[in-house]
Formats: C-alpha cells, sequence, structure tokens
C-alpha cells in the first residue's frame, strides 16, 4: 500500500502538551500511519494512506484539538503563507507585550512604592486598590487572555500544558486582589496582589515574544536555501524569448540563462559555454567550466556566457528543491533522545499543579504562616514551573544542527541519524566511487595471441583491438564505470563496437552476452572459474597489474580466453586525509570491495586503511556489516553506487556520496553533497556538538524545574542563614524565571551555528 507524507505548519502551540495533544488527534484519523509533531519548527509530519484520509481531514482533526493551520491558497507558495503567520505571531506578541508593559510598569511602581512607604499617607487610601484594578484588569483578560483560551483546549483534549500553569498562577493572585478591593474578604491589613498577576502574564509574554524570534533563527538554513531559488526564468517559446514565473516552466522547456543570473532549473547545456559557481552545492570556490552536453544545477550563477539549457528537472524535482525538502524533514523528526522528555512533559503539569496544592495546604494549614502567605507561594509555584525547555530542548538543537550540516554539505535524513552518528566506533568505507575516482581508464589491452589472432583482421595490434572490442561490444550494455570505461578506451581507439545480443550484468562478477555470433564473456577471475575457462596462461601478469593497484578483467570468446584489460582508478585527493581525521576520532576502519585483493590492499596502503576485505559481492557487503555489529560495534558505511545500498541500509549510520546513484542517497541516513570524504569526519563532530547541546539543554531544563519549584514551595524557608529573597522566592521572580528558561534553551541551541566542524 502506497504512503505519503504531508507536513502540516501549526499555530497556537506553547508547549511539548500541546504537540502532544496534536499528535493524538492526528493519529485517531482512520489512514493516518504515524504523526509526529515538533514544537521548535511548529510543524506536523503525517505519513498517512491516499484515499483513507486527506490532508483536509488533518486540518480539521487540528482545528478541533483547539490549534489551527496554516493552509496555502491557490497560487500561494506555503513558505511564503508560513513566513506571513510567523511575523503576524511576532506582531501580536510584540503588540501585546507593549501594552502589557504599559499598564504594568505604572502598576509594579505604585505598588512597591506603596509597600515601601515612599507614596506618604496617601499611599494607603482606598482609591488606591481600585486603581490597580484598572491598570491589572487589562492585562489579566487581553494580555493574558492567550494563556486561557489555551489552558481550556488543553484540558478539553484531556491533558494541561503551560497555559494552564499561567492561568491558574495569575487568576489566583487576581481573583484573590478582587475578593480584597471588593470587600469580600475581612482582615487585619489585606494586601492586594495586583501587581503579581500583571506583572507575571507579562514577563511571560515577554519570553514568549523572545522565544518567537529566537525560534525564527533556529531555521536560517532553510530560509538561505530557499533564498536561493530563482522566481523566474527566460524561455524559448514559440519562436521568441519570454520571462515566465518560475512555477510556469517544464521539463524540455528551452531556459536561457545570461552572464550574472541564477540557472532557473536542472539541465543539459545544449548551447554555449561559460563557468558556472557552483559553491552553494560543491562549496568549490572555483567556478566549475560548462559546455555543450554538461550538467547543471537549478540556483548555481552562470558568472560569463551565454548558455542555453534544456529543463531535465523543475520545481520539487531539482537539487536544491530535494535538499531543502531533506533539511526539512530532518528538522521536523524527534530524536530517540527526546523521547524521555516527552515522557516527563506528559505528566508535568499536572505533578505541578499536585506540588503547588500540597504547598499551599502545607503553609496553611499546618506551618500556621495563614492564607495569604500560603497563596503568595502557590502562585510561585504555579508560575515557576516551566514545560517549555523541556519539550524545547531536543528539537531545537535539531533544528540548528541539521541547518549547520545543509551549510556545509552534510545532510541529513532525520533526528536518528544525527543523534546515532556521534555513536559510530566503525567506518565502513567501498572502494570504487568512494575512495578512488569512481571513473577508471583502460591503461593495458592484452591478447592471448595465439587465441586472440582467430578474431583479429590480421592488421598490426589488431589482437589487442580484437580483445577491446568484443569486450567494449559486451560492456555498452553495462552502467558499471570499469564497463564505460572499457567502452571509452574503443571509441577512443576509433573502434566500431558491435552490437550485443542476450547481454547479462552478473553482479560481483562481470556481464556476459553475444556479440559477432560470439558468446563472450567479461569479467573477474569469479567469473572465469563460474565458466571453467582456463586463465593459467596470464596468470603472472594479472597478479604484476593487480600490484599496481590495477584492476584486470579478464575476456573470454566461446570458452576459450582471449585476453585481459586493466583498468586504473584514481585516488581521491581527500581520502587519505578523510581516514586520518576518522582515525583520530578513534574509529575503526575497513575497505569492502568486490576488487581482487591486491589492487584492494594496494589501494588500502596508499590511503592509510590495513583492515580490507576484497571480492566481497554485492549482497556479502550488508552481511560484513551485520558480523560487526554483531561484535557490539555501532557502524557506518559510506557508499555511491547501487550495489552499496543493502549495505547502507544494514549499518547504523549510512553516509552516500552525492555525486553517486540516487538509490544510494535514498537508501543512506547521511548524503554528503560533495562527494567529499573529508566531510564524515566533520558530520561526526557536528553530530558530537549537538548531543552536547542537546544534553546541556535537558540538563538544564530538569535542573531548573527540580530546583525552582521546591525553592517556590518554601522548602529553604527553615534553613538559618538562608537570603530572605529565597526562603520566600516572590512569585514575580519566579515568573521571571520561568519566562526565559525557553529563551536560555534556545540561545543555547543557537550556540551551534558557530561550532567549527573543521
Amino acid at each position: 500500500m502506497v504512503h505519503k507524507t504531508v507536513s502540516l505548519p501549526i499555530t497556537g502551540m506553547t508547549c511539548a502538551n500541546c504537540a502532544r495533544a496534536v499528535e493524538r488527534s492526528l493519529k485517531k484519523l482512520d489512514g493516518v500511519v504515524s504523526a509526529s509533531v515538533n514544537l521548535a519548527t511548529e510543524k506536523a509530519t503525517v505519513e498517512y494512506v491516499p484515499g483513507l484520509v486527506h490532508p483536509v481531514d488533518m486540518a480539521s482533526a487540528v482545528q478541533r484539538a483547539g490549534y489551527g493551520v496554516v493552509l496555502a491558497q491557490d497560487g500561494e507558495a506555503l513558505e511564503d503563507v508560513e513566513r506571513a503567520a510567523r511575523q503576524a505571531e511576532i506582531a501580536d506578541q510584540t503588540r501585546k507585550f507593549l501594552i502589557g508593559a504599559g499598564f504594568s510598569i505604572p502598576l509594579f511602581v505604585l505598588s512597591m512604592g506603596r509597600d515601601l512607604g515612599l507614596w506618604g499617607t496617601w499611599g494607603h487610601q482606598a482609591w488606591l486598590n481600585w486603581l490597580f484594578f484598572l491598570l491589572a484588569t487589562p492585562v489579566q483578560f487581553y494580555v493574558g487572555w492567550d494563556y486561557y483560551v489555551g489552558g481550556f483546549k488543553s484540558l478539553r483534549n484531556g491533558s494541561a500544558n503551560m497555559d494552564v500553569l499561567v492561568a491558574l498562577g495569575s487568576s489566583v493572585a487576581y481573583v484573590y486582589s478582587v475578593f480584597v478591593t471588593f470587600g469580600l474578604l475581612h482582615g487585619h491589613d489585606l494586601h492586594v496582589y495586583y501587581e503579581t498577576s500583571a506583572v507575571i502574564i507579562t514577563l511571560i509574554k515577554l519570553g514568549k515574544l523572545l522565544e518567537a524570534r529566537a525560534k525564527g533563527h533556529t531555521s536560517e538554513a532553510i530560509k538561505r536555501l530557499m533564498g536561493l531559488r530563482p522566481t523566474s526564468a527566460r524561455v524559448f517559446r514559440d519562436g521568441r524569448e519570454e520571462d515566465i514565473p518560475i512555477q510556469d516552466v517544464q521539463i524540455g522547456d528551452l531556459v536561457i540563462v545570461r552572464p550574472g543570473e541564477r540557472i532557473a532549473v536542472d539541465g543539459i547545456v545544449v548551447e554555449g559555454f561559460s563557468s558556472v559557481d557552483e559553491s552553494m552545492l560543491t562549496g568549490e570556490s572555483l567556478p566549475a567550466d560548462k559546455q555543450i552536453g554538461d550538467r547543471v544545477v537549478g540556483a548555481t550563477v552562470n558568472k560569463q556566457g551565454l548558455l542555453k539549457v534544456r529543463a531535465t528537472a523543475v520545481g520539487s524535482g531539482t537539487v536544491l528543491a530535494q535538499i531543502i525538502r531533506l533539511v526539512e524533514q530532518a528538522q521536523g523528526s524527534k530524536a530517540p533522545v527526546q523521547r524521555v522528555a516527552d515522557q516527563v512533559s506528559a505528566v508535568f503539569v499536572p505533578a505541578v499543579i499536585a506540588i503547588a496544592l500540597l504547598t499551599f495546604a502545607i503553609w496553611w494549614l499546618f506551618a500556621g504562616a495563614g492564607f495569604t502567605a500560603a497563596m503568595v507561594r502557590l502562585v510561585a509555584a504555579l508560575v515557576i514551573a516551566c514545560p517549555c525547555a523541556l519539550g524545547l530542548a531536543t528539537p531545537t538543537a535539531i533544528m540548528v544542527g541539521t541547518g549547520k550540516g545543509a551549510e556545509n554539505g552534510i545532510l541529513f535524513k532525520n533526528g536518528e541519524a544525527l543523534e546515532q552518528t556521534h555513536r559510530l566506533k566503525a567506518i565502513v568505507l567501498d572502494k570504487t566511487g568512494t575512495i578512488t575516482v569512481g571513473q577508471p581508464s583502460v591503461t593495458d589491452v592484452l591478447a592471448v595471441p595465439e587465441i586472440a589472432a582467430d578474431f583479429s583482421s590480421g592488421e598490426d595490434s589488431a589482437d589487442a583491438d580484437a580483445v577491446l572490442r568484443l569486450a567494449a561490444g559486451v560492456e555498452n550494455g553495462s552502467e558499471h564505470p570499469v564497463g564505460q570505461a572499457v567502452v571509452t578506451a574503443a571509441r577512443a581507439r576509433g573502434l566500431d563496437l558491435p552490437t550485443v545480443e542476450r547481454f547479462q550484468a552478473i553482479p560481483g562478477y562481470g556481464a556476459t552476452g553475444r556479440v559477432d555470433g560470439r558468446q563472450v564473456s567479461v569479467g573477474n577471475i569469479r567469473l572465469m572459474e563460474k565458466e571453467g575457462i582456463d586463465y593459467g596462461a596470464i596468470r603472472g601478469t594479472i597478479e604484476r597489474l593487480q600490484e599496481e593497484a590495477k584492476t584486470v578483467i579478464l575476456v573470454a570468446a566461446d570458452g576459450r580466453l582471449i585476453g585481459a584489460l586493466a583498468v586504473a582508478d584514481t585516488i581521491k585527493p581527500d581520502a587519505a586525509e578523510a581516514v586520518r581525521s576518522l582515525r583520530q576520532l578513534g574509529l575503526q576502519l575497513m575497505m569492502l570491495t568486490g576488487d581482487n585483493a591486491k589492487t584492494a590492499r594496494a589501494v588500502g596502503e596508499q590511503v592509510g586503511i590495513e583492515d580490507v576485505l576484497a571480492e566481497v559481492l554485492p549482497n556479502a557487503k550488508a552481511k560484513e556489516i551485520e558480523k560487526l555489529q554483531k561484535d557490539g560495534l555501532v557502524v557506518g558505511m559510506v557508499g555511491d553506487g547501487i550495489n552499496d545500498a543493502p549495505a547502507l541500509a544494514q549499518a547504523d549510520v549510512g553516509f552516500a556520496l552525492g555525486t553517486g546513484t540516487d538509490i544510494a542517497m535514498e537508501t543512506a541516513d547521511v548524503t554528503l553533497i560533495r562527494g567529499d570524504l573529508r566531510d564524515i569526519p566533520k558530520a561526526i563532530r557536528l553530530s558530537q556538538a549537538t548531543m552536547r547541546t542537546i544534553r546541556q539543554n535537558l540538563f538544564w531544563a530538569f535542573f531548573y524545574n527540580v530546583i525552582l519549584i521546591p525553592l517556590a514551595a518554601g522548602v529553604l524557608y527553615p534553613v538559618p542563614g538562608v537570603p530572605s529573597l529565597l526562603r520566600q522566592l516572590h512569585p514575580i521572580l519566579a515568573a521571571f524565571a520561568m519566562a526565559f528558561s525557553s529563551v536560555t534553551v534556545v540561545t543555547n541551541s543557537l550556540r551551534l551555528r558557530r561550532v567549527r566542524l573543521s
């Protein structure tokens, strides 16, 4: 059954319990396979079965839970709608904070001045309480109305969130003060706490405003990537050039790119010559020369000449769109470490309410502190608790970490991959296309004279040409890099390529087919042995070539060996440096390859890898990874080809080179866009830094609540020598601490943007 995934921007969430409520509402829908809500990104990622449920149904479920969904109208880009919604939220928070501050500051000054006796005799006039009432009421029911609404929605959904705590704490102080003002409570020297309720709401509103702005910074990497996309393109249609919106460009269109413009689509150059700045994709500062037949990538910059490009991918199919999608997917996912915070958040608010009520009962009924003193501690205990910090600890770090990775050409598929990478103990690398460039060339063509002559035309060097021609005839049907090298060599010699019939590729062995009426086999020693073909006549030559780090391809026709080809691949210039960096990180290294042992060992020696396993068939690579895992190692696999996909899937973390095949990148957990092996240690360092930040965030969130909630409840009151400020924590100080706890967590996560990866 086909599954689809949709991302829904959610509004109105204030803490982890809100996210859980949205998740529960979505999971109740028939056809929803899974739902994950990220508080930091404010998005729900839903996997569903088309036909059983529709995104409109999901939006309705979210709205029934009491939250909003940002939906794009016809012709609108979703990211533009999201950006407008975020700006509107910040504007609303700013307006309410300014109004709250405008009423709360004079209220606080007047109230504190009266308590300190600064206003003389008029400070004790009864009318002053009415002034306080008039100043506090707009703050309570306009600025603080969001907390009442959010708390009601949360309770209606069978849970309790941060809004419940804020609404309860501020309301207790406000209602008590109203009772005193209206003469409903009688007693000696009754005090009003209007400034407490007003300042609590205003400070928390300030904290939410700063949090909203800070969360905007965590997604800057996505914004920068989106900012690279051209908004229009010049296309050649109906015999004339015209500028059209980028969304109207179609595959096959001829796109004209002038000097200095960004290329609007992925495509192939059909006319012109230029140099193109591909630094956004490759990280290389030097422009790449482009001519007819070369591929270009959308959002790269044409530096010099005029190019005409035939579009091969547009819109969501472009490389840039895929990168953005991967980053968004990673930022919207949950890391396993977040489960602890989610479990705590589920019971956090009810536990805090219970602690606050117990605090009130102990101080009023048993400690004899009086109703007012007990109420102050109840309010402080309610207000100081902060489930937001717990909810933001992990996702904000994941957002910044994955964004930092994208800026450095490292794409993590999800939060689990980012978390798992720092645990790696062993790295297994493929050879061809991973350690080597993957563009081998034929260096030697050898013939068995007494046999190959039967297939030649009798001209000089015809024996070797006959071997190369037959081999190229078979390999012309292959997509393997070695096969393509054989075809390229034959064309370079001007040989005509015969047609192959009954072509069969045998993974890990080679290929066979009928050429010129003969059954031709082209492959390694295992293929010859499988087909019972004797290769003893050139065994010594084979060993010599292999010791030179060359791959030997044997060619047989009608059951007889007629010759051999030697193919050499260039080792990537960054391979040895990457291996040294990985060793410095304490990792165990291994190279897996289907090539012969001597060639593999020669390559391993050049880059510094001693543990080399050669002649491994594609399906056996995954088994070798499994063996390492059974030995207790957390294993990373690095590959680039289709034959690496099973091993990439088996590994704890699969690294695919962005220069490789699509299937490898789809299977892998991490994609290295530039294909640079030095990005592997960078990815590990980024994972280590991100997990360090998450642990710091979780420690702060837990430590904050474990220490300050009992402090607000008054546990230090009987301890001698403790400052009075700590013996009885004022609710305003509690609100200040609560408001800035979330900001502290987000700010700590933002420090990841400055981490050094090399």
